[in-house]
Order: structure tokens, then sequence, then C-alpha cells
């Protein structure tokens, strides 16, 4: 195997926390509103002394994790989408995360899709996004990261073309963020997969992937050649995929010498859904998600027999969600929506059952 976890006997603990009182106030606002006011707030994490406080109240014990040539603390991240901007990431990691990933981060800044384009499914545990990548670009997020060099936990970037850059041009853009971000992120995230920029998942498709994957590879043995060092590169894919076009995916990323997977991003699917906002557009996550999540894990890991280490993300919403992926043969999982309706003391419960 190519990573390990250290693991101790489940011990699930389920304390009550402040998040039952908070939820229902943040709730009151509309998602987007609610979620740029949890941002600034966490911000205020990476200072002292609220740093020591929120170290000492969601710090977990170490459970380390050995994957893709990096040293995790624990196997618990936080998915691309939180923090697109990498705003909040220092005050973030004092909630017991092992690794962060900052992004979406597309090369010039942009505005997204029109509002609402966020939106809570209450009654399904779920939200609905179509956000389009919004933000301040490649080099507003670079000069965040590039300001703390010394810091406690591992920091992906998660990078994604520009709306306006034609499908046959986009390895330019992955190419012009593999350049800034290799310098300042412990690893890199290829997101083909997002359905909320048209036609992006087309570049999961076998040629088009392996001609966007082949470039990314000739791009990072030339930053290496010029002294820049090996970052391990993932790729994302969508819960969407027929299991023919996963084999194919998987070939292409195997081939062309990507050191992990993450599976999955948000997906189309809408089945069994209770809440009257199924109907808007837009990618499903959250506990909807979470079967078609394990299935495509399943897949992945069986077709890759140990070759590269899988990231698993999607419908995880408790410790026993994050205990059975690992357990499927994820080397690291990550959360998202779980923290919207657990609240962020889900990270030190998840690693305190492992």
């Amino acid at each position: 195997m190519a990573w390990n976890v250290t693991a101790i006997s489940p011990s699930a603990n389920r304390n009550p926390n402040m998040w039952s009182f908070f939820r229902p106030l943040f709730f009151k606002f509309n998602p987007e509103t609610a979620h740029q006011l949890t941002l600034q707030l966490i911000r205020l994490g990476a200072y002292q002394p609220l740093n020591l406080l929120l170290r000492a109240m969601y710090t977990a014990p170490g459970k380390p994790v050995d994957a893709f040539g990096l040293h995790f603390p624990n196997p618990v991240g936080l998915a691309a989408g939180y923090d697109k901007d990498g705003l909040a990431w220092r005050g973030l990691a004092t909630l017991g995360f092992g690794h962060i990933e900052v992004g979406t981060v597309t090369p010039y800044p942009q505005p997204g899709n029109p509002k609402p384009r966020l939106f809570r499914l209450v009654e399904d545990r779920a939200v609905i996004n179509r956000m389009g990548f919004p933000g301040l670009g490649a080099e507003t997020v670079a000069r965040r990261l590039r300001r703390h060099h010394n810091r406690q936990v591992i920091v992906g970037v998660n990078l994604g073309k520009n709306k306006d850059t034609p499908l046959e041009h986009a390895a330019r853009d992955y190419i012009t963020l593999m350049r800034q971000f290799t310098p300042l992120a412990d690893y890199l995230a290829i997101n083909v997969s997002s359905p909320n920029t048209a036609g992006l998942r087309h570049l999961q498709g076998g040629e088009m992937l392996e001609g966007l994957l082949e470039a990314v590879s000739k791009e990072r043995e030339n930053i290496a050649a010029g002294g820049g060092g090996h970052t391990p590169i993932l790729v994302k894919l969508a819960p969407d995929l027929s299991d023919e076009e996963l084999d194919e995916a998987l070939e292409v990323i195997v081939r062309t010498g990507m050191d992990g997977v993450i599976v999955t991003n948000t997906t189309l699917g809408r089945a069994g859904l209770r809440s009257k906002q199924k109907a808007e557009t837009g990618g499903l996550s959250g506990e909807p998600l979470r079967a078609r999540s394990e299935a495509v894990l399943t897949s992945v890991v069986k077709k890759l027999e140990s070759r590269l280490p899988v990231v698993s993300v999607g419908g995880i919403m408790s410790p026993e969600d994050a205990r059975r992926r690992l357990d499927i043969g994820a080397a690291l999982v990550q959360v998202y929506t779980g923290l919207i309706y657990a609240g962020p003391g889900l990270v030190k419960q998840i690693i305190r059952g492992l």
C-alpha cells in the first residue's frame, strides 16, 4: 500500500456543542450571506488568543496518514469550495483539520453565476450550489498563501479554468495556475468535474482528459527541472460518470503520472429529494450524495488496486460516514456540507471516532 492510517478502536464521542444553538441563527440568513459571515468569523481564529481557544476546543489526538508523499496529521480535510479565495484557511486550521483545500482558484477574477446560486435543502440535509467558480483570482490567493510559510496544516489548492476560456485552451489556464501555486501549495487538485462551469465536465472524457493531463505532467517536469520540486497532483472526478467513463478517466490519470484521485464532486442527480428547492439547478451535496459517493469510491478503489491513493468526499455527515469511507479504502476524507449541518465539532468527532 502507498499509504497507511494509524487508527484506534471506535469511540465516537457525540458531545453536545454550541452549533445546536447558533445554527438556527445562521440559517435565518440566506446561504451565501451566512457562508461569508462564517468565513469572516473563522478568519479571526488565526489571531491570539482566539487561536489558542479554538485549538483547545477542537484539536483531537493525532491520527497520522501518509499519502502521495505527504504526512498528514489526521485523515480529515476541508473540501474545496468552502474557502475559495484563501481568506480563512489559517482560522480553519484551528478546527482540527489535517488538510485544507483552498479554491477552486481560476487564473483571473470572475464573478461566477448570477445570484441566488446557493440553496439549503434542510429537509434533506443537503445543499445545491451553482456558484460557477466566483473568486478574486490567482494573484490574490497566492498572496494570501505567500504570507504564511510556517503553517501547521497541509494546504492544497484546487485549480479550475476561467469561464470564458475555451475547452481547447483549458490546459493553458491549468498550467498558468501550476506555475503560480507549485511553490506555495503542498498539493494541487485538477478540477474537471464541477457541473457549474459550462462544458467543464467534458474535460473528464478520454481524449480531452489525456491531452490536459499530459500537458500538466509535462509542465510539472519543466518546473521540477528548473528547481521547483515535485508537487503532488490529484484529479477530482464527478459522481455522475458511467462505469465506462470512470474506467477511461482512471486509466488516463494513472498513465499520465498523477498522484491521486478525489471522488466525488457534487451531483446533478435529484433522486429522493423532498425539499421544494430540489428543482434548482446546480450541484447537489450533502446526505443525498452519500450512497452514490460511497459506490464510486468502492469502484475506484477496486479499479486502482492500490496504485494511487484516493480521497473521498461527498455526503460525509457523521463520524460513521467518515469511518466507512476509510474502511472502504480511502486514504483521506474531506467534509463541507456536513459542517453546515453538524457544525465545526464534526472534525473532532470524526477523528476521535477512528
